[in-house]
């Protein structure tokens, strides 16, 4: 007689669901994405990459423009360095997006009139949208202060007169 032993394999050992990780992944990003003016990057890097990209030439080209080529390409390095600051220092964020917006203006008549006008106006809307973002605030805490306890049924809420002339 032969016994056969049964195996059973834990539950945490079974292979997960195919969507299962990529689910993980998504609301980590999305948790870390919040903690920061994710957009405000985004349009700002985008910006600094058409304007520092778009007056790229040959070497010769450059040196026959002059500083004129290479003014545009500092603006779009800074544009880069203030995308960086605000995604690795979102508490920066109010100094980053006041710089990004300077350096898309200055870009205007350093840099063929602002990356043709295309990175101007993204590195302008990535340095607003990075000057007004706020973070997300936690749960527990949302409308702490501003919540008032509502009168329940058997109060009465006294009068508010208007009009009246007493300080």
């Amino acid at each position: 007689m032969t016994t056969t032993t049964a195996t059973t394999t834990p539950a945490h050992a079974t292979a997960a669901a195919p969507g299962a990780r990529p689910r993980g992944a998504r609301a980590a990003f999305r948790s870390w994405r919040r903690t920061r003016p994710f957009w405000a990057t985004v349009w700002t890097g985008l910006g600094g990459f058409v304007i520092f990209f778009l007056p790229m030439a040959p070497l010769g080209k450059i040196l026959q423009v002059g500083v004129g080529g290479i003014a545009g390409m500092a603006g779009g390095v800074v544009l880069m360095a203030m995308t960086l600051l605000m995604l690795v220092l979102p508490g920066q964020r109010h100094t980053a997006g006041v710089i990004a917006v300077i350096a898309g203006v200055a870009s205007f008549p350093l840099s063929n009139l602002g990356g043709l006008f295309v990175g101007m106006v993204l590195s302008i809307l990535g340095g607003c949208m990075a000057f007004g973002w706020l973070p997300e605030k936690p749960a527990e805490r949302r409308g702490g202060l501003l919540r008032r306890a509502r009168p329940t049924a058997g109060t009465s809420v006294p009068p508010v007169s208007v009009g009246s002339g007493s300080v």
